[in-house]
Protein backbone atom coordinates (compact mmCIF):
# COMPACT_ATOMS: atom_id res chain seq x y z
CA UNK A 1 0.00 0.00 0.00
CA UNK A 2 1.20 3.48 -0.73
CA UNK A 3 2.47 4.89 2.60
CA UNK A 4 0.28 7.95 2.07
CA UNK A 5 -2.68 5.67 2.85
CA UNK A 6 -1.28 4.09 6.00
CA UNK A 7 -3.20 4.70 9.19
CA UNK A 8 -1.59 6.64 12.00
CA UNK A 9 -0.35 4.45 14.85
CA UNK A 10 -3.23 5.67 17.03
CA UNK A 11 -5.85 4.81 14.40
CA UNK A 12 -4.19 1.45 13.72
CA UNK A 13 -4.38 0.63 17.45
CA UNK A 14 -8.08 1.59 17.42
CA UNK A 15 -8.72 -0.98 14.66
CA UNK A 16 -6.83 -3.68 16.59
CA UNK A 17 -8.89 -2.90 19.70
CA UNK A 18 -11.98 -4.00 17.74
CA UNK A 19 -10.62 -7.55 17.29
CA UNK A 20 -11.97 -10.25 19.56
CA UNK A 21 -9.07 -12.67 19.92
CA UNK A 22 -10.33 -14.55 22.96
CA UNK A 23 -7.69 -17.17 23.87
CA UNK A 24 -10.45 -19.57 24.98
CA UNK A 25 -12.69 -19.23 21.89
CA UNK A 26 -12.77 -22.71 20.26
CA UNK A 27 -13.26 -21.24 16.78
CA UNK A 28 -10.27 -18.93 17.12
CA UNK A 29 -8.14 -21.77 18.50
CA UNK A 30 -9.16 -23.93 15.51
CA UNK A 31 -8.10 -21.12 13.19
CA UNK A 32 -4.70 -20.83 14.92
CA UNK A 33 -4.23 -24.61 14.88
CA UNK A 34 -3.48 -24.32 11.13
CA UNK A 35 -0.12 -23.02 12.33
CA UNK A 36 0.30 -24.66 15.74
CA UNK A 37 -0.33 -28.24 14.61
CA UNK A 38 2.44 -28.42 11.99
CA UNK A 39 4.81 -26.29 14.08
CA UNK A 40 4.43 -28.46 17.18
CA UNK A 41 5.22 -31.53 15.07
CA UNK A 42 8.65 -29.98 14.46
CA UNK A 43 9.46 -28.85 18.03
CA UNK A 44 10.61 -30.61 21.15
CA UNK A 45 8.67 -30.05 24.37
CA UNK A 46 10.22 -27.18 26.29
CA UNK A 47 11.36 -25.28 23.19
CA UNK A 48 11.62 -21.53 23.70
CA UNK A 49 9.58 -19.33 21.42
CA UNK A 50 8.55 -15.76 20.76
CA UNK A 51 5.03 -14.82 19.72
CA UNK A 52 5.91 -11.76 17.62
CA UNK A 53 2.87 -9.53 17.15
CA UNK A 54 0.86 -11.46 19.72
CA UNK A 55 -1.92 -8.88 20.05
CA UNK A 56 -3.99 -8.15 23.14
CA UNK A 57 -5.17 -11.70 23.83
CA UNK A 58 -2.21 -13.93 23.08
CA UNK A 59 -4.20 -17.05 22.24
CA UNK A 60 -1.39 -18.61 20.23
CA UNK A 61 1.01 -18.24 23.16
CA UNK A 62 -1.48 -19.93 25.47
CA UNK A 63 -1.92 -22.83 23.04
CA UNK A 64 1.84 -23.28 22.73
CA UNK A 65 2.34 -23.07 26.50
CA UNK A 66 -0.33 -25.71 26.98
CA UNK A 67 1.69 -27.92 24.60
CA UNK A 68 4.77 -27.53 26.83
CA UNK A 69 6.57 -24.65 25.12
CA UNK A 70 8.11 -21.62 26.85
CA UNK A 71 6.79 -18.44 25.25
CA UNK A 72 7.82 -14.79 25.33
CA UNK A 73 5.56 -12.08 23.96
CA UNK A 74 6.19 -9.04 21.81
CA UNK A 75 3.73 -6.70 20.17
CA UNK A 76 4.41 -3.01 19.45
CA UNK A 77 0.92 -2.05 20.66
CA UNK A 78 0.03 -4.56 23.37
CA UNK A 79 3.27 -6.08 24.70
CA UNK A 80 5.90 -3.49 23.79
CA UNK A 81 8.69 -4.97 25.89
CA UNK A 82 11.84 -4.58 23.77
CA UNK A 83 13.77 -6.95 26.05
CA UNK A 84 11.95 -9.84 24.31
CA UNK A 85 13.84 -8.83 21.17
CA UNK A 86 17.24 -9.19 22.87
CA UNK A 87 17.19 -13.00 22.87
CA UNK A 88 17.22 -15.81 20.35
CA UNK A 89 14.59 -18.52 20.22
CA UNK A 90 14.00 -22.04 18.97
CA UNK A 91 11.00 -20.65 17.12
CA UNK A 92 9.24 -17.36 16.40
CA UNK A 93 5.59 -17.15 15.41
CA UNK A 94 3.87 -14.39 13.43
CA UNK A 95 0.19 -15.09 13.00
CA UNK A 96 -1.74 -12.49 11.05
CA UNK A 97 1.18 -10.06 11.47
CA UNK A 98 3.30 -9.79 8.33
CA UNK A 99 0.54 -8.11 6.32
CA UNK A 100 0.79 -5.15 8.74
CA UNK A 101 4.51 -4.49 8.26
CA UNK A 102 5.44 -1.03 7.06
CA UNK A 103 9.06 -2.16 6.58
CA UNK A 104 8.81 -5.88 5.77
CA UNK A 105 12.42 -6.35 4.63
CA UNK A 106 13.74 -4.83 7.85
CA UNK A 107 11.37 -6.87 10.03
CA UNK A 108 12.16 -10.16 8.24
CA UNK A 109 15.88 -9.48 8.87
CA UNK A 110 15.01 -8.87 12.53
CA UNK A 111 12.98 -12.08 12.69
CA UNK A 112 15.90 -13.98 11.19
CA UNK A 113 18.17 -12.62 13.93
CA UNK A 114 15.74 -13.84 16.60
CA UNK A 115 15.72 -17.48 15.40
CA UNK A 116 18.52 -19.79 16.48
CA UNK A 117 20.24 -21.93 13.83
CA UNK A 118 18.03 -24.94 13.17
CA UNK A 119 15.03 -23.05 14.52
CA UNK A 120 11.73 -22.11 12.93
CA UNK A 121 9.96 -18.94 11.83
CA UNK A 122 6.24 -19.74 11.56
CA UNK A 123 4.11 -17.28 9.57
CA UNK A 124 0.38 -17.27 8.93
CA UNK A 125 -1.12 -14.72 6.55
CA UNK A 126 -3.72 -14.97 3.83
CA UNK A 127 -1.77 -15.65 0.63
CA UNK A 128 -2.65 -13.46 -2.34
CA UNK A 129 -3.42 -15.90 -5.14
CA UNK A 130 -5.53 -14.24 -7.84
CA UNK A 131 -4.84 -10.82 -9.32
CA UNK A 132 -8.26 -10.79 -11.01
CA UNK A 133 -9.95 -11.02 -7.60
CA UNK A 134 -7.66 -8.56 -5.79
CA UNK A 135 -10.01 -5.57 -6.04
CA UNK A 136 -12.76 -7.51 -4.24
CA UNK A 137 -10.52 -9.51 -1.90
CA UNK A 138 -11.71 -9.13 1.70
CA UNK A 139 -8.18 -9.24 3.08
CA UNK A 140 -7.01 -6.14 1.26
CA UNK A 141 -9.98 -4.15 2.58
CA UNK A 142 -8.59 -4.14 6.13
CA UNK A 143 -6.99 -0.67 6.39
CA UNK A 144 -4.18 -2.07 8.58
CA UNK A 145 -3.11 -4.56 5.87
CA UNK A 146 -0.42 -2.79 3.87
CA UNK A 147 1.54 -5.63 2.20
CA UNK A 148 0.50 -8.98 0.77
CA UNK A 149 2.36 -12.19 0.03
CA UNK A 150 2.16 -14.96 -2.49
CA UNK A 151 3.69 -18.35 -1.86
CA UNK A 152 6.32 -17.36 -4.45
CA UNK A 153 7.15 -14.24 -2.40
CA UNK A 154 7.71 -16.40 0.66
CA UNK A 155 9.92 -18.75 -1.38
CA UNK A 156 11.95 -15.71 -2.44
CA UNK A 157 12.29 -14.63 1.21
CA UNK A 158 13.48 -18.12 2.07
CA UNK A 159 16.17 -17.98 -0.64
CA UNK A 160 17.33 -14.51 0.43
CA UNK A 161 17.67 -15.56 4.07
CA UNK A 162 18.96 -19.07 3.45
CA UNK A 163 15.87 -20.64 5.00
CA UNK A 164 14.14 -23.84 4.02
CA UNK A 165 10.42 -23.24 3.29
CA UNK A 166 7.54 -25.60 3.98
CA UNK A 167 3.89 -24.73 3.32
CA UNK A 168 2.04 -27.35 5.41
CA UNK A 169 -1.40 -25.72 5.15
CA UNK A 170 -3.19 -22.96 3.28
CA UNK A 171 -1.78 -19.58 4.32
CA UNK A 172 0.92 -21.08 6.57
CA UNK A 173 4.66 -20.87 5.94
CA UNK A 174 7.27 -22.56 8.09
CA UNK A 175 10.83 -21.37 7.52
CA UNK A 176 13.72 -23.43 8.91
CA UNK A 177 16.88 -21.49 9.60
CA UNK A 178 20.09 -23.20 8.49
Amino acid sequence: MDPAHWLTAHRERDVYDLHDNDPHDPGYRRFLSKLTTPLLERLEVGAQGLDFGCGPGPALALMLEQAGMKISLYDPFFHADPSALNHTYDFVTCTEVVEHLHQPAKVFRQLDSLVRPGGWLAVMTCFQTDDRQFANWHYRRDPTHVVFYREATLAWLARVHGWQLEVPAKDVALFRKA
